[in-house]
């Protein structure tokens, strides 16, 4: 079966749910996650499941054509303009980086309900 290939960046409070849904899904390949903090527990589910972490997002990027899509939920307006300014930069028009927003609504229609964020800088 054809998967999608994802790496998640940021697995905090608002990230480890999805990640959760996403490493049940059997359609899924999470090919990396990335948080500035490698004690939360989704980095340490990540591993228990034999998913590599990082604390480096650019590390995700860098793997190419490897990763459909990079799903950030950082919250964070500076990793939002570093990953699209790598991936103009390495010229890889096959990765799709999906918004917190597009996020939030997944993580909404799995729960029957609006998913808040604690983040407030969630623009584009």
């Amino acid at each position: 079966m054809q998967k999608f290939r994802i790496g998640m960046v940021g697995v905090g409070e608002t990230g480890t749910p999805l990640l959760k849904q996403l490493l049940d899904a059997p359609f899924v390949e999470l090919v990396g996650v990335a948080d500035l903090n490698l004690d939360l527990p989704g980095i340490g589910l990540a591993r228990e499941r034999g998913v590599a972490v990082t604390d480096n997002f650019i590390e995700i990027a860098e793997q190419g054509e490897r990763v459909d899509i990079i799903i950030d939920v950082t919250g964070s307006r500076k990793v939002r303009e570093d990953l699209r300014r790598y991936m103009q930069f390495s010229g890889n028009a096959h990765t799709v980086i999906v918004h917190e927003r597009v996020a939030l609504l997944m993580l909404s229609l799995g729960a029957g309900r609006r998913v808040e964020t604690r983040h407030d800088e969630l623009s584009y």
